[in-house]
């Protein structure tokens, strides 16, 4: 097991989120003719990027593209720590109102407003998707 692997199989420092196995991560690039396939072994860790180098950086062999592994996921342009952001969307899931949840997790109400819009976004086409093979109402 190399170094990287020993390191993402665990967690890093206080406040990270466990890392997903390179395998669980797809290209984001839209002319890849591998994009959205998982496990092709294309993939491969180029370095780290963030305040503290606590994302990394992901290479296609395939299409040469470089990406950050957050690359279309809510917390691409995340500037909190990973557990503070995630934080802030159980909070929101849970019930918990913009104004509640930003005393709580310790974030301005407009942070937590910004999360809710982009969280928003990003589970929109999900939705439809499902709403789409919904059994019909009987």
């Amino acid at each position: 097991m190399d170094w990287h692997n020993r390191c993402a199989a665990s967690e890093l420092r206080s406040g990270w989120i466990t890392m997903h196995p390179i395998e669980n991560l797809c290209c984001q690039n839209l002319d890849c003719p591998d994009r959205g396939q998982r496990g092709h072994g294309n993939l491969v860790f180029r370095g780290w990027s963030g305040k503290g180098k606590r994302i990394r950086m992901v290479y296609c062999r395939i299409c040469k593209a470089h990406f950050s592994e957050r690359k279309g996921t809510v917390l691409e342009q995340s500037r909190l720590p990973d557990a503070k952001a995630l934080d802030v969307l159980n909070h929101i899931r849970e019930g918990c109102g913009t104004r509640g949840t930003s005393r709580l997790v310790g974030v301005d109400k407009n942070t937590v407003t910004r999360y809710i819009a982009v969280a928003g976004a990003h589970s929109q086409p999900l939705h439809q998707e499902r709403v789409a093979f919904s059994p019909p109402d009987l």
